[in-house]
């Protein structure tokens, strides 16, 4: 993988992230909700995916930081 698509693969991971945090935000309101509805069921579904993105996010951002480092070793060959 070249400089340039490692950098767009590490931008396009980003942006996932950044969804994955929003959606997380947005089903965080809506567990509050159901708790205050009494409506445990519902509560522990959004908590279970509340708890698959949280697990997801970990991978997304070890993703990215192992591209930013391929990409720093890309770069500092080409400044040899």
């Amino acid at each position: 993988m070249n400089d340039g698509q490692i950098e767009i693969v590490a931008d396009v991971l980003e942006l996932i992230q950044v969804n994955q945090n929003a959606l997380a935000a947005a089903i965080e309101e809506l567990a509050l909700w159901s708790k205050a509805s009494n409506s445990s069921k519902a509560h522990r579904n959004v908590v279970t995916a509340l708890q698959t993105l949280d697990q997801n996010a970990e991978g997304i951002a070890s993703a990215l930081k192992l591209l930013r480092q391929e990409k720093l070793r890309v770069d500092d060959r080409f400044k040899s």
